[in-house]
């Protein structure tokens, strides 16, 4: 093998993984700011999963600034959040088949449309930090009116409460709910 072909390949050899090491990297300390959650609910015979990545509030304004109105939103941080139903319900006022699927929002001041959709992307936004979401895949929406509990919540949670049960999103002074018929 000619050395200087040698040379190119050891390179593009060490390139790779300096590559593949500062991605690790950059992943790792991105989920310590935003740490992945699991919520698990589970009542009689249905259980819903919803795994997310949880960033803080840290003194920022998060609706309208840091969180546009108006734009779609990976709801949460690092790879895009997954709603699981192992059977089917109705999703605010919408069927939905038993089955994994991404969850993505577009809030606004007074309303939020949540959404989910059939396929599954990798980090959910792109490059300029748009979501990844294909309108094409969606596969249920509903609507929730914004409500501001007294209390602000400075790590974005997501859970499913009650019954009858409600899909409820959390962060800084706002709350949405949305109801799931089983």
């Amino acid at each position: 093998m000619p050395k200087f072909l040698k040379w190119t390949l050891i390179s593009l050899g060490l390139v790779a993984l300096l590559a593949f090491v500062g991605f690790q990297f950059m992943t790792s300390q991105t989920k310590k700011a935003s740490p992945e959650e699991t919520a698990t609910f589970v009542v009689n015979d249905l259980t819903v999963e919803v795994n997310y990545s949880r960033p803080y509030k840290k003194g920022r304004p998060i609706f309208g600034t840091l969180v546009p109105y108006g734009k779609v939103w990976r709801t949460g941080a690092n790879e895009a959040t997954t709603f699981t139903v192992n059977k089917d319900i109705t999703f605010g006022e919408a069927p939905l088949k038993a089955g994994t699927y991404t969850l993505w929002t577009i809030p606004n001041e007074d309303e939020w449309l949540v959404i989910l959709n059939g396929k599954m992307y990798g980090w959910g936004v792109n490059f300029d930090g748009e979501a990844q979401r294909d309108p094409m895949a969606d596969v249920a929406k509903a609507k929730a009116p914004v409500r501001h509990p007294a209390a602000v919540t400075e790590q974005f949670t997501i859970s499913v409460e009650g019954e009858p049960s409600e899909l409820v999103l959390r962060w800084d002074d706002v709350q949405v709910q949305v109801p799931l018929k089983h």
